[in-house]
């Protein structure tokens, strides 16, 4: 363990805090609109006084000088959980509650510059966090914006994009959000092997024509704040090189439950055929080209059972990819993980070493 871990380990606390020798120390506020913080994900920036976190994977980063870093945030629910990571080693868990509220987030650093950022590891269904800004403490304080990661990527997935119950060592797929934590899915292990900025789109639950809930990705992909239909994202934004969407576990589940809600809301009593579902696969990588038109996509299935030996589902998807003739655009299919419930830490590392072999191979960029 580095020195820095030691140090957080040692010192890290949640709310608020009585701190030692701040009163001989300057103070810094630092401003959700300063253009030293660098942002990732699709967050809301429309005010200058704070911004609002939906998506798992958005981040908040600073790099500074400075003996201590407070933040100050309100979670809409208190159900979210954000990872806190400095210089790119130590790693631990916040949870925020429904006050506003100063979180250190670092103290007692030794001299030189040190980076922090605050990871969101939770789905948007558990509510939206704010955030006011960064409050700096310490003698000789300076402030600098990270560095941009060159690469870019974006992810379209379900609950294995997300990493949900991910830490539910009991396997029971409990759905705490406790248990989710995006950081250590398989799109979060991607984009850090490739040093890429990342957005990640998903839900639990989701699907393609249908979800366990009314709420497709067709009708998700394109939207700043999740659960509102009329806040549309300007992809203008963000041009991803590589685009991996992952879908359709859902979806070959749903299609195999006539009794479900939902089927009957989206079928009524008739079974999609194979021909429509590879349709409606189709329809939905086309929207996403015509956003981004200079892409790579990779169209990803795994690694949970939709890939098991007798699945028609790839080649669904196969089938939908060839009838596009675009020649930046794959197939890459995981083989089943052979285990019941969702993915663990071990079994997303074993779907992002695949994927980043694929890419490799593939890709250059």
């Amino acid at each position: 363990m580095s020195i820095i871990s030691r140090h957080f380990c040692n010192l890290f606390l949640y709310g608020i805090i009585a701190f030692s020798g701040c009163d001989s120390m300057q103070k810094v506020f630092i401003s959700p609109a300063d253009e030293t913080i660098a942002y990732a994900g699709r967050i809301d920036s429309s005010s200058t006084e704070k911004v609002d976190l939906y998506w798992p994977g958005s981040s908040v980063r600073v790099d500074f000088e400075g003996d201590s870093l407070f933040a100050i945030l309100k979670d809409e629910k208190g159900a979210n959980y954000f990872n806190v990571i400095i210089d790119q080693d130590s790693v631990r868990m916040l949870r925020l509650d429904t006050l506003t509220r100063r979180y250190l987030l670092a103290a007692r650093l030794p001299e030189g510059t040190h980076s922090v950022e605050l990871f969101k590891r939770t789905e948007w269904d558990k509510g939206k966090t704010t955030f006011f800004g960064f409050e700096l403490i310490g003698n000789g304080m300076k402030v600098s914006k990270p560095k941009p990661r060159k690469r870019k990527m974006e992810f379209y997935g379900n609950s294995i994009t997300a990493g949900y119950a991910v830490d539910d060592l009991s396997g029971m797929d409990r759905p705490d959000s406790i248990y989710t934590n995006h950081y250590v899915s398989y799109a979060s292990i991607v984009a850090r092997h490739y040093q890429a900025e990342y957005h990640t789109i998903c839900k639990s639950g989701i699907g393609v024509m249908i979800s366990w809930f009314p709420l497709t990705m067709p009708e998700l992909y394109d939207r700043l704040i999740p659960e509102d239909s009329t806040s549309q994202w300007d992809f203008a934004q963000f041009r991803p090189d590589v685009v991996v969407v992952n879908l359709m576990q859902n979806d070959s589940w749903l299609v195999e439950r006539p009794e479900h809600p939902q089927f009957q809301d989206k079928f009524g009593e008739t079974k999609p055929t194979g021909d429509e579902i590879i349709l409606a696969y189709r329809a939905f990588i086309e929207k996403v080209r015509v956003k981004h038109p200079s892409a790579h996509i990779i169209c990803l299935l795994g690694n949970m059972d939709i890939t098991q030996v007798g699945s028609l589902w790839p080649e669904y998807v196969e089938k939908a990819i060839s009838k596009l003739d675009d020649k930046r655009v794959y197939t890459h299919v995981v083989p089943y993980k052979e285990t019941p419930g969702h993915p663990n830490r071990d079994e997303q590392k074993v779907l992002a070493e695949s994927l980043i072999s694929f890419i490799d191979a593939n890709i250059k960029w």
